[in-house]
């Protein structure tokens, strides 16, 4: 319904009484400006009454305006340019408030990732990652800088990781060569969603391999053939997402792993120390 719900307005444009045309003519116009407006504000904009447009919600097929509302959100954040989401957000905060509104959505952010994650998926691609012959880590764009920190974490525990670079389509497959049904793909992606993300978890999932995706939704082009996926809250902050609670998924995914191989680990931390200590890696006059 996300996808086709301005093509639903336009094709039913006839059907709808003056006031929900009204309301239908703003949307497709204003969409980005649209998904973030209560329905008496939107109501008040085309001067229509605020059960007018909760009603037009119900037209479309919604339980209500604040699920058309998420739908056009949705939307905005797969459809828009970066400068239209940095207009829309400059509509949205005040420079004097910016901090506030930014942290606090932010706490609101892994507080609805909390609530709505799969626990049976993280815990089974816990168990996934532990007993993968090699764990491929995949983040591009935005996503890179969650994929280099899961693999900083990760090859201080294991042996057997692989980044794969992003640069270029062509050399994300050819990393990918040698992936089976014996290793674990973490694919990470938001909107806007990488296509050479999109099409290396396709890749891995025919070859064989287990594929853990980290994505905002079932709606992801990544969740179709994931094994397990795993959803984070995100929305945007001016042109960029917000990616604390991903953020937030990955710590979690590393702690755990970490107390399932604990004695490994422990021992090679230790060994880890040693060298830090030997190459003067960390500061330690404090």
């Amino acid at each position: 319904m996300k996808q086709n719900l301005l093509q639903q307005m336009t094709e039913r444009m006839s059907e709808f009484s003056k006031g929900q045309r009204l309301i239908a003519q703003y949307i497709l116009q204003h969409y980005d400006r649209a998904a973030f407006l209560t329905a008496s504000k939107l109501g008040a904009l085309v001067e229509v009454s605020e059960s007018t447009v909760v009603r037009f919600a119900n037209e479309l097929g919604f339980e209500g305006y604040p699920e058309m509302q998420r739908a056009l959100r949705e939307l905005t954040r797969t459809n828009l340019t970066a400068a239209q989401r940095m207009a829309v957000a400059d509509n949205l905060m005040d420079k004097d408030t910016v901090l506030d509104k930014v942290l606090l959505g932010d706490a609101e952010k892994i507080r609805h990732t909390l609530d709505a994650i799969d626990r049976q998926a993280f815990y089974a691609a816990v168990e996934k990652i532990v007993s993968a012959r090699n764990i491929y880590i995949l983040g591009v764009r935005s996503a890179a800088s969650l994929a280099d920190f899961l693999t900083f974490n990760f090859r201080m525990m294991f042996d057997n990781v692989r980044p794969v670079a992003g640069t270029t389509g062509t050399e994300i497959f050819e990393q990918l060569l040698d992936i089976g049904p014996e290793d674990v793909l973490i694919a990470i992606s938001f909107p806007r969603y990488s296509k050479r993300t999109v099409r290396a978890v396709e890749f891995a999932h025919r070859a064989g391999a287990d594929v853990v995706a980290l994505t905002d939704s079932a709606d992801s082009p990544l969740a179709t053939d994931s094994d397990q996926l795993l959803t984070a809250h995100s929305d945007m902050a001016s042109f960029v997402d917000s990616l604390v609670a991903p953020l937030s998924i990955i710590n979690a995914m590393v702690v755990s792993v970490s107390m399932c191989k604990q004695d490994e680990v422990t021992k090679r931390l230790h060994r880890l120390e040693n060298i830090w200590d030997e190459y003067d890696v960390y500061d330690k006059n404090n």
